[in-house]
């Protein structure tokens, strides 16, 4: 089989970067080695920039997004005392968008059969070939079968964890990486959220925060060591420390329910440069992985999926190759602004192992800062709400 783009992962990344290539008329395939339903079935983020809206707007796959997204005008700093409210709307003109990360998936998946768009699900030994040439193509196992496509081009949207990024030469590329001392220990409920906005909270116990994905299901996490297992929660003892830790205003408004779904993520930020090697390139989380505070890996997803098609369109339809030599450069440059909010806010709501009083003061006193601070508030709803492409 012979494409113009080889695309592999039928995340977000992959998915969007498809459609926006089919809707070109450039032909690809996203081979992706999951089942469609259990892509369907990752429970991540739910917050979408405006760059991630823009794009399935763009695209018109807005329908269910225009009817059942929330348009959040704020989010709040909890201290295990009082909320500071950060109003992003009136700091920066801007609003995020509460939709599932599993919603757009499904909005992606669907619309991909009437668009034309080819997903192989399924593929198993997904191997990348000859990515430094003109000429790259990718293997695959299906049905007891070995295929093979050849491509122009290869795009890596298959994670952390995919074939794409390890098959640039180690001499090629630099790792940059934080593995931090805990994870999110999340909570999926049917029952309506403690309050209108997010809530990042910063207690002794350690950090908790509140958001949800409609006005009846609700997201809940605590940061826990990664030595806890989830069957050391069950969900009473986890509502008691979520009323604990987001202090008395949001408890006295928290319904309790019974998880749909509960499990620890551990967190990590990775940065891996360059983002292009040769004619392979990489985006979403096959590039970089950020902390969910601040509720950046699906965005910066979709930034490099703004950068790149706009890069891939370019080559195919006007014969420029501008854009495929600024892309690493271009998206790296926002991959670490985000990074960088990502860790600070990480830093300011969490409590380390290794931090003492000094530490603790520092918080204190940012958060003090932030709470009396218009310029502060306003480059934090800066970098909530996403720096423009």
């Amino acid at each position: 089989m012979k494409t113009e783009v080889a695309i592999i992962g039928a995340g977000p990344a992959g998915l969007l970067l498809g459609h926006l290539l089919r809707a070109e008329g450039i032909e690809c395939v996203i081979l992706e080695r999951a089942s469609a339903d259990y892509v369907l079935g990752r429970i991540r983020a739910g917050v979408l920039e405006r760059t991630t809206t823009d794009l399935m707007h763009r695209l018109g796959i807005d329908e269910r997004l225009k009817k059942e997204g929330l348009l959040e005008e704020g989010f709040c700093l909890a201290d295990g005392e009082r909320l500071i409210r950060i109003d992003t709307l009136a700091l920066t003109g801007k609003h995020v968008t509460v939709y599932g990360q599993t919603e757009v998936t499904r909005d992606l998946m669907g619309a991909a059969p009437e668009r034309g768009l080819d997903i192989v699900y399924e593929a198993e030994d997904v191997t990348l070939h000859d990515v430094d040439s003109d000429a790259p193509y990718v293997t695959y196992a299906k049905d007891g079968r070995t295929h093979r496509i050849d491509a122009r081009f290869i795009a890596g949207c298959d994670g952390y964890h995919g074939a794409s990024r390890r098959a640039v030469p180690a001499s090629a590329g630099r790792s940059f990486e934080r593995v931090h001392p805990f994870g999110w220990l999340g909570i999926l409920a049917d029952v309506p959220p403690c309050h209108d906005e997010l809530i990042y909270a910063n207690h002794a116990n350690g950090f908790a925060l509140a958001s949800m994905r409609s006005k009846t299901r609700s997201r809940y996490y605590i940061d826990v060591p990664l030595t806890e297992r989830v069957e050391d929660w069950p969900d009473e003892r986890l509502w008691d420390e979520l009323a604990l830790r987001l202090g008395p205003e949001a408890a006295a408004r928290i319904t309790r329910g019974p998880a749909i779904e509960k499990s620890i993520a551990p967190l990590r930020s990775f940065v891996f440069e360059p983002m292009r090697h040769g004619s392979l390139f990489l985006a979403g989380d096959a590039a970089h992985i950020v902390p969910p505070t601040g509720a950046k890996g699906l965005n910066l997803a979709a930034s490099d999926v703004a950068y790149l098609s706009d890069a891939l369109i370019g080559f195919f339809r006007r014969g420029c190759n501008e854009g495929i030599g600024d892309y690493s450069a271009k998206a790296l440059a926002r991959v670490w602004k985000c990074e960088r909010f990502s860790w600070a806010l990480t830093k300011l709501m969490h409590r380390f192992p290794d931090d003492g009083p000094f530490e603790r003061r520092m918080q204190v006193a940012e958060l003090d800062y932030i709470a009396s601070s218009p310029a502060a508030q306003t480059a934090i709803a800066e970098n909530y709400v996403g720096i423009p492409l």
